[in-house]
């Protein structure tokens, strides 16, 4: 059996297991980036266990089949719910996976009869045992990007959806900024220093078409996915078709509800595209870009300032809703969003023009004193 110890830079941790060496193997290569993972032959809970098994997957699913079942959607796909007392069994049948957390024991059992499928679920539930244990512990998670400099510095860039948050990180990554997240971050305030710490959230890098051409990058993907090299197994294949074709055409998904973008992982974003990861900072500025296709990029006035709906809570979370119980009750971010406030801030407008937008992201980021 194969085991990986993953831990943040705060000292939180969660220990994932398989005698399939592919799920210690992923768990490393989707968190250690942002946080560390290291073999280990200590088996320390919490714990992910992860096995490919379909006799007890089908055990797993009687279970689920003669309780009472709760639907819910999880990481893009139905899982049917049962809960009894301190034991919670869910089943993926798209994905034909199954679950069992034993609050008990902190252990949490997956099963499955797919390779890739086991091993991205052993890491995403690998990743919110660690949640569960930082939010526990004061720190809360905000929608937005965040790149840090050399001594820790970090800029932090929120706005509402399609604002231009992964663009801006991206842009400033490009420019020798270390990339510490491009979609979610953890905050909290350092009641010894007085600052905002920020942890990473560990995930693929959805890296759209055009910010790819826009960044002189498209090529370097198409170039390694052609060598036979593959990327995160989100990416729909769709979108593998259209890279290893060359066709830059942007594609949509099915509702209409946003794009089909290539997926990255988090070390492809250092070996392909030279964009070094951090795993910690504290927050000294905010951005609240805004893009529109036809704008001069400029900077801008705004009093937008820490919204409540910048926080992932149980009623914001559209992803990852906490179906095993493992969050601990919703804190109080009024304190951390007044820390936030006071610090430097600066809006700008951004456009589609990557070259104009790089300059006014460097002046953005000089009034901040960064």
């Amino acid at each position: 059996m194969g085991a990986v110890r993953i831990t943040t830079a705060d000292g939180q941790a969660v220990t994932v297991t398989s005698t399939t060496d592919t799920v210690p193997a992923w768990a490393t290569r989707y968190l250690g980036g942002w946080w560390s993972a290291e073999p280990t032959t200590k088996i320390e809970e919490p714990t992910v266990s992860a096995d490919l098994d379909e006799t007890e997957l089908l055990a797993l699913a009687t279970v689920v089949e003669q309780g009472e079942v709760e639907s819910v959607e999880y990481a893009g796909a139905e899982l049917l719910v049962v809960r009894d007392g301190k034991l919670v069994t869910a089943v993926q049948e798209d994905r034909s996976l199954a679950y069992r957390w034993d609050e008990e024991w902190r252990l949490l059992r997956i099963v499955g009869t797919d390779e890739t499928e086991l091993a991205t679920a052993a890491a995403r539930l690998a990743r919110e045992l660690v949640r569960a244990q930082l939010l526990a512990e004061g720190w809360a998670i905000l929608h937005a990007s965040a790149v840090t400099g050399a001594d820790g510095a970090t800029i932090l860039t929120l706005g509402d959806k399609g604002a231009g948050k992964t663009t801006t990180s991206l842009t400033l990554a490009r420019a020798g900024w270390q990339l510490l997240a491009n979609d979610r971050i953890f905050a909290r305030v350092d009641p010894e220093h007085g600052v905002v710490r920020i942890l990473p959230w560990p995930s693929a890098a959805a890296y759209g078409f055009g910010l790819l051409e826009a960044h002189d990058l498209y090529e370097v993907v198409r170039t390694r996915l052609a060598s036979g090299e593959q990327m995160h197994p989100t990416q729909h294949q769709k979108v593998t078709d259209a890279i290893l074709a060359g066709d830059r055409t942007r594609l949509w998904k099915k509702n209409g509800k946003g794009e089909l973008k290539p997926q990255l992982w988090p070390d492809q974003l250092t070996s392909w595209l030279s964009m070094p990861l951090a795993t910690e900072g504290h927050a000294v500025g905010i951005l609240y870009p805004q893009i529109s296709a036809g704008a001069t990029p400029r900077l801008a006035e705004s009093s937008r300032g820490v919204r409540p709906g910048d926080f992932f809570t149980a009623i914001t979370e559209d992803r990852y809703p906490d179906i095993f119980g493992l969050l601990p009750a919703p804190g109080d971010h009024t304190a951390l969003r007044g820390h936030l406030d006071a610090l430097p801030h600066q809006a700008l407008v951004m456009s589609h023009d990557p070259a104009a937008n790089a300059s006014i992201l460097k002046e953005a980021v000089a009034r901040l004193g960064a």
